[in-house]
């Protein structure tokens, strides 16, 4: 596969699996654009191995294969891959430090065989692997400000678990049904939660008040996240505003529903995620544009 098919090859799974990202990414500037695909795509693509194979052994032979094949390309080793090609490209071009890729594919593995965690802790171990190094490995893409790369990496693994502990809260449903229960159990004892009440058609009293708990424990991440979107360079702070914005959506629409979340996936209508988007436009234009004059002006 040449690198062009490679790169529209994980635009495309990002536009079909992360459409509140996809969206974000539309502000950014065209060659930061393709990059990002590349890095989400990798990520859905070992996601899918993950959710898509009905045996374990199946799921961990496929897994092993990518880590090899992974570790192959970065090398620049070739590759019957459709992904890795922009990956890898990626990956060399900004120098993205192979032990969060090496962290990413270790917590893909433990879903095969870890389908509940005790404490909030242990949650935060393996989102250490599946989202806060996704949140590292993107900053080179978003570039800090000169200066800020030490103060930008916290606020930018912060964001990796606001955003996946919202798809946490969201999918609660969507994951039992796949064996897993991301939420912690300690949480679940705590309020009086059993696995069977998660497998009612609609949320009881006792799971509304989880929910509203984890709500208010991920509102937490995108607080500490927030300063970091000042220290990136202006061309990509329109981009992550939006994607907050567009993702604390989510949490803002389970509220609204009184905290429902096994009658149906809370989604944010296309009409607010439009709004949100335009909102942001004429700063990523304005940025576009003065990135443009200093990239002429400095070569």
């Amino acid at each position: 596969m040449t690198l062009t098919a490679s790169y529209e090859r994980c635009r495309r799974l990002h536009a079909g699996y992360g459409r509140s990202y996809y969206l974000a990414t539309l502000l950014l500037p065209a060659w930061k654009r393709r990059h990002v695909h590349a890095l989400y795509g990798f990520a859905r693509y070992a996601d899918e191995i993950v959710d898509s194979f009905t045996a374990t052994g199946d799921r961990s032979q496929a897994l092993r294969a990518l880590a090899d094949d992974t570790a192959r390309a970065l090398v620049g080793g070739p590759v019957d891959d459709p992904v890795l090609p922009a990956f890898a490209h990626t990956v060399r071009s900004f120098g993205i430090d192979h032990a969060d890729i090496s962290a990413f594919l270790t917590a893909m593995t433990a879903d095969l065989t870890v389908t509940r965690y005790a404490t909030y802790d242990d949650l935060l171990g393996y989102m250490e692997g599946s989202a806060a190094v996704i949140g590292t490995m993107m900053l080179p893409v978003l570039e800090a400000e000169p200066g800020a790369e030490i103060a930008a990496r916290a606020p930018a693994r912060q964001l990796g678990l606001a955003f996946q502990l919202t798809n946490f809260v969201r999918d609660v449903a969507e994951d039992l049904d796949r064996g897993r229960i991301y939420l912690p159990q300690e949480d679940l004892t705590a309020f009086g939660v059993s696995e069977e009440d998660l497998r009612q058609p609609r949320s009881g009293q006792a799971v509304r008040e989880l929910v509203a708990f984890e709500i208010s424990r991920a509102r937490e991440h995108y607080a500490a996240a927030l300063a970091g979107i000042d220290l990136l360079v202006p061309s990509s702070r329109p981009c992550i505003r939006a994607a907050y914005e567009l993702y604390g959506d989510i949490l803002a629409v389970i509220e609204q529903s009184g905290h429902e979340v096994l009658a149906g996936r809370a989604r944010v209508p296309k009409r607010r995620r439009l709004a949100i988007f335009t909102r942001h436009l004429a700063a990523s234009a304005t940025a576009g544009r003065a990135e443009r004059r200093v990239t002429v002006e400095v070569p």
